[in-house]
């Protein structure tokens, strides 16, 4: 069995941080003297906290098996709202919190023979294994050993750089290139995921995050029927 997967992530508000660790983010802001650019710098700190393990929790994760064709969408509902499972176009929808998300991000993955990502060996797989840590739950395998071996990881962006040698480009670039229909094209983009998650729009969030599960599918079609020659 192979599985795509693709997560999302929010940033904490800063001020749930403590005093030490807002100083340490916000160290260079504080050295700015022009008040427009410390500002800039300020909200820039901000918005970048969802891609660190230790300012941000995993609010989706998206499987798709690519035996059966169908999706599995875990997303994170906040308190108070509508928390029910539902099924739309071989998706399925299911909510639950950070920690049963990453516990059963592992199971499935322990039983695959090869997850599929899009820049996954940079961000999601060691986002995952470090929130992992801080949630007290042990991830069932390392993917990180070898960057050049791609027995149980394929890494899409690895292999359209071929692990690096040409330029990076996003998955939204990579999509509209190879005539793939991109989850951008929806009118969200990963900058809304916090404002979707915060005004309390976390079908639409679970929505996103399938649609770029997809994508990151049809171009792991494009590469092993073009790129991938042995």
């Amino acid at each position: 069995m192979k599985i795509v997967f693709d997560i999302e992530t929010v940033g904490f508000d800063i001020e749930t941080l403590t005093e030490s660790q807002q100083e340490y983010l916000l160290r260079y802001a504080e050295k700015e003297k022009d008040p427009e650019l410390k500002l800039q710098k300020e909200d820039e700190t901000i918005r970048y906290l969802s891609l660190y393990p230790f300012t941000a929790a995993v609010v989706a994760i998206a499987l798709l098996n690519v035996d059966t064709g169908r999706t599995l969408v875990m997303y994170n509902y906040k308190e108070g709202e509508e928390d029910k499972q539902f099924d739309e176009k071989q998706i399925k929808y299911k909510p639950l919190s950070e920690n049963d998300m990453i516990k059963s991000f592992w199971q499935y993955v322990k039983k695959a023979e090869k997850i599929i990502s899009f820049n996954g060996r940079q961000f999601d797989i060691p986002f995952l294994m470090l929130r992992s840590a801080l949630l007290k739950i042990k991830p069932t395998k390392n993917y990180l050993k070898n960057r050049f071996e791609s027995k149980d990881h394929i890494d899409l962006l690895d292999k359209m750089t071929f692990m690096g040698l040409t330029r990076k480009f996003n998955l939204d670039f990579y999509c509209r290139s190879f005539g793939i229909d991109s989850p951008k094209s929806h009118g969200i983009t990963g900058m809304e995921v916090k404002e979707l998650y915060n005004s309390g729009r976390v079908k639409e969030l679970a929505i996103y995050c399938a649609d770029d599960v997809k994508a990151t599918y049809e171009l792991y079609k494009v590469w092993k029927t073009y790129l991938n020659i042995l």
